[in-house]
């Protein structure tokens, strides 16, 4: 089988849960589409991942309530082992790289980290991956009984739902006592939809001027549209915006529907992160900006005379 390892949160399925099933049906790899549930109360969970999976395996304890490096991994190396797993997927978020390479140290697996394009090649598994400052694409390959592999968040298109559900099974763990204990969680409260799971993102760049104008234009565009908020590193480094809005490949890669750069001039770092959206819309003063040659849709002037109108049109 292929092995994904669900993220999820709130009792809802990630996007990139669905990315990596994406990412399984276009590896070339034998075997159904298997996605393992950890958690505890994640039957929605499950229910949800079942639509887009051919089998889903549902391991629901209380020592699976909070995310543990340990815990995760061993109960993923388990069923890997246990199932026959030709390939274990897991997503590239910060907790998934943390644990995804004491999973292949489990199983003596080759790793493939932040893969971006996954194929068959005869009895090996081929990946490409950015590297050099996403200067550079290179591909690589491994060939083993098991592998294991992170995908980069918003490399591959979300699945679409199955003809037919996946059947469900209850598994059982040994799991470790886990040696770290989680004392308390704090959850930064947003209106606004997460940047990773936006269709459509509007995001500023040091040509919007100053955080004021960053505020006024970037939020407000991307308030009256619903719209997620991204930045870019200059304005990051800047102390204008927190780094969980960073875009590029510093930061996160995301695939809306519609990406909306205001003020953005499109350095190669950045387009790593966003190259892949649907549509793209720049607006920048500078004609000869690089945005513009992977833009859609384009308009040259100042943002802080534009935007104002958009809003007031979105507005009606």
């Amino acid at each position: 089988m292929i092995l994904i390892v669900a993220e999820h949160a709130g009792g809802k399925l990630a996007k990139s849960t669905l990315e990596m099933v994406t990412a399984a049906r276009q590896s070339g790899r034998e075997g159904p589409v298997t996605v393992l549930v950890l958690g505890q109360g994640v039957a929605d969970v499950a229910n949800e991942a079942a639509r887009y999976a051919d089998q889903v395996l549902v391991a629901d304890l209380p020592q699976l309530a909070n995310y543990n490096a340990e815990v995760w991994a061993a109960a993923t190396a388990q069923i890997a082992q246990e199932g026959e797993a030709s390939t274990v997927i897991i997503g590239g978020s910060r907790s998934g790289r943390e644990y995804a390479p004491r999973v292949a140290v489990k199983l003596d697996a080759p790793y493939l980290e932040d893969v971006i394009q996954l194929s068959a090649s005869g009895n090996a598994l081929q990946a490409q991956r950015y590297t050099y400052l996403a200067r550079v694409t290179e591909t690589v390959e491994a060939e083993a009984p098991v592998i294991v592999v992170t995908v980069k968040p918003g490399s591959f298109a979300p699945a679409a739902p199955a003809p037919t559900a996946g059947e469900q099974y209850d598994v059982e763990l040994d799991l470790p006592a886990p040696r770290v204990e989680v004392t308390g969680k704090s959850v930064e409260k947003s209106s606004r939809v997460a940047l990773t799971e936006a269709d459509v993102i509007v995001t500023g760049g040091r040509g919007v001027g100053s955080p004021e104008n960053f505020a006024t234009y970037v939020e407000g565009l991307a308030d009256r549209i619903g719209a997620g908020v991204g930045a870019t590193r200059a304005v990051v480094d800047a102390g204008w915006r927190p780094y969980a809005e960073q875009v590029g490949q510093t930061g996160k890669t995301v695939q809306p529907k519609a990406y909306i750069a205001l003020g953005v001039s499109g350095a190669v770092q950045h387009l790593s992160g966003m190259g892949k959206s649907k549509y793209i819309v720049a607006i920048n003063k500078d004609a000869e900006a690089p945005i513009f040659k992977v833009a859609d849709y384009g308009i040259v002037g100042d943002v802080n005379q534009i935007v104002p109108a958009l809003i007031e049109a979105a507005g009606k």
